[in-house]
């Protein structure tokens, strides 16, 4: 693995992990700045794809569809800004299913991190079982409030950001074997008055 896909593995375990926490500490407050962040980039998303559809209608065909598009765009982000309650009420339903559908993709991976022999391959185990089991909590409990939802969100994403940094744990792990692995088959096949 890259060192740079490293380096971006555990920023995005740190972030998660401090998304989490702000999440169990503001949990109505990450909501609406949630909703109010998406309505925001989905409005600027729609302007940016307008004005990109008026500078390439001469050299592209089909303009009225892109403009099409891009009005679109713009008028579901005013509209997400201007009912920020109900994005609001949504998103933990969104974060919910992302959380079991990352928990599923970690518990899966785990038996990946077994069978290449990292000792810590059940960590990520529990953390993917753990998310699963959160985001099944979060369906099964629609009469939950938003708050209620949040927490639970907020725990899955610190599990899942701590489940990254034990990944890149296991990563770094596995390619240390593999370079001595690979070392010891160059000196097997090194003649002796080489070496």
């Amino acid at each position: 693995m890259k060192t740079s896909s490293k380096i971006w593995l555990a920023i995005s375990g740190i972030l998660l992990i401090a998304l989490g926490i702000w999440c169990l500490c503001e949990p109505s407050g990450a909501l609406f700045a949630t909703a109010w962040v998406i309505g925001c980039a989905t409005l600027a998303a729609g302007i940016s794809k307008l004005i990109f559809t008026f500078r390439t209608q001469k050299f592209l065909p089909n303009s009225g569809s892109r403009m099409l598009s891009a009005l679109l765009l713009i008028v579901l982000g005013i509209i997400f800004l201007c009912n920020n309650l109900f994005v609001a009420v949504s998103l933990p339903f969104l974060f919910v299913a992302w959380i079991m559908a990352e928990g599923i993709v970690l518990t899966i991976e785990s038996f990946d991190y077994k069978k290449y022999g990292f000792q810590y391959w059940w960590v990520i185990l529990l953390f993917g079982i753990a998310g699963i089991v959160l985001g099944f909590l979060g369906f099964r409990s629609p009469d939950a409030s938003a708050v209620t939802l949040a927490t639970l969100i907020g725990i899955g994403i610190i599990l899942i950001g701590v489940s990254y940094l034990v990944a890149l744990a296991g990563v770094n792990r596995f390619e240390k074997a593999v370079n001595n692995t690979v070392d010891e088959i160059k000196k097997a096949i090194t003649p002796p008055e080489e070496q």
